[in-house]
């Protein structure tokens, strides 16, 4: 190989590496980001959970709770129940999660599944777990439970879609019992997100 052919190479390396910081400076220049007043992003975390522990007056708007369970549908309740599957197991004696296994989850009390590490909130929690507390809880679960650990679940904001959820959860159980609530003033746990 001679001097010439060295000098060309060497030429093509050269001008390719120009091309390119040309094209940074240009492109920095065109799509140049803001400038931040302060470094990352900050997050919005409630001091302090409300007073009323996420409890609103019923809506007058609102679907009541019964009208709705009578439309729910088990397929799309086990459709839905796919959003849980990430941290929660459905089957008879299954291993815990993340979240405890939801096997009978109706009448079950809070945070009573053997071997699973509850929040000290759900723990202190108390009562039994029923159609309309599970479809307020899942909501929400932040707002119901302060300091839950589900509070990562952002919860699911659609009506129907917690009833056909409380359908199957139903039906998870050796004998379950009567998916209908007694009282009609449970209107507003399914209207709201």
């Amino acid at each position: 190989m001679n001097s010439f052919e060295m000098n060309k190479i060497l030429g093509a390396i050269l001008t390719t590496c120009l091309c390119v910081v040309a094209l940074n400076i240009a492109s920095g220049a065109i799509f140049s980001p803001p400038e931040l007043a302060k470094p990352g992003y900050e997050i919005a975390v409630p001091d302090k959970a409300p007073a009323d522990h996420g409890q609103q007056p019923p809506q007058p708007d609102a679907v009541p709770l019964d009208q709705l369970l009578a439309k729910a549908d088990l397929e799309r309740g086990q459709s839905s129940a796919q959003k849980c599957a990430a941290c929660h197991t459905f089957n008879k004696g299954g291993p815990n999660g993340l979240g405890p296994n939801l096997w009978g989850i109706m009448g079950r009390a809070r945070g009573s599944v053997a071997g699973f590490n509850y929040s000290p909130a759900m723990k202190a929690a108390g009562g039994q777990w029923s159609v309309p507390e599970l479809v307020d809880f899942v909501a929400n679960p932040a707002m119901k439970v302060p300091g839950t650990f589900m509070a990562i679940f952002g919860g699911i904001p659609r009506a129907q879609e917690r009833a056909d959820l409380m359908a199957y959860l139903n039906t998870l159980s050796d004998n379950p019992g009567p998916l209908s609530i007694s009282t009609g003033t449970q209107r507003a746990d399914l209207s709201r997100p």
